[in-house]
Formats: structure tokens, C-alpha cells, sequence
């Protein structure tokens, strides 16, 4: 079952303009309930290109520096998914996702 916060490596191709491309880590927002009612998941791209923008969120996963998309959030079929997570978030960067979303969208 797909769980909210963990990363998954994600097919984001086809893909238009300005999105985010390629096969990559990417956190899941949803939740798990939403994702095995719909078959789809919603999730923020990762990236190793590091631009300090405010709605990109610098965290360390696996050894790595990267920044959490949360401009660039989307829903994707559970298809792209990989098989088998790569990890979960540290409870304080799940923290600092809500965070930055409550901000970004006003709720």
C-alpha cells in the first residue's frame, strides 16, 4: 500500500514545457486511504538541482541533498510508481512539507 510521505521513483514522462521530467524520487502527499480508493497518487518531485525557490523544501534523503517540488505537485497513476519504497520522510521534514503547504495554498 502506497503511504503518505514515503518516496517512490516515479515515471514523469510524457511531460509538457516546464514540468519536471524523467524517472525520479518523488514523495507521496496522499493518503494511503485516498490511494487505494482511486488509483491515482499525489506527489511532489525531487531533485538534486538545488534553486532555493520557496516552495522547494532542501532536505537530506538518502545521503543526498535535493529539494522537495512542491510547485510542481501532481497527480500520477499508481502505474509510474516503482514497486517498493525508497524510505519515508523524517518527521521533520514531513513537518516542514505541511508547513509550506498550508502557506503556499492558504488553507
Amino acid at each position: 500500500m502506497v503511504k503518505e510521505f514515503e518516496v517512490y521513483l516515479v515515471n514523469l514522462d510524457p511531460t509538457v514545457g516546464l514540468e519536471i521530467k524523467k524517472t525520479r524520487p518523488c514523495v507521496v502527499l496522499s493518503s494511503a486511504e485516498m490511494n487505494s480508493v482511486l488509483g491515482t497518487v499525489i506527489i511532489a518531485p525531487m531533485t538534486t538541482t538545488l534553486r532555493g525557490y520557496p516552495s522547494r523544501l532542501e532536505i537530506r534523503f538518502q545521503s543526498k541533498f535535493c529539494e522537495i517540488c512542491l510547485d510542481q505537485i501532481r497527480a500520477v497513476d499508481e502505474s509510474r510508481l516503482s514497486k517498493n519504497s525508497l524510505g519515508r520522510l523524517k518527521q521533520e521534514d514531513i513537518d516542514e512539507v505541511k508547513d509550506t503547504m498550508v502557506e503556499m495554498f492558504k488553507l
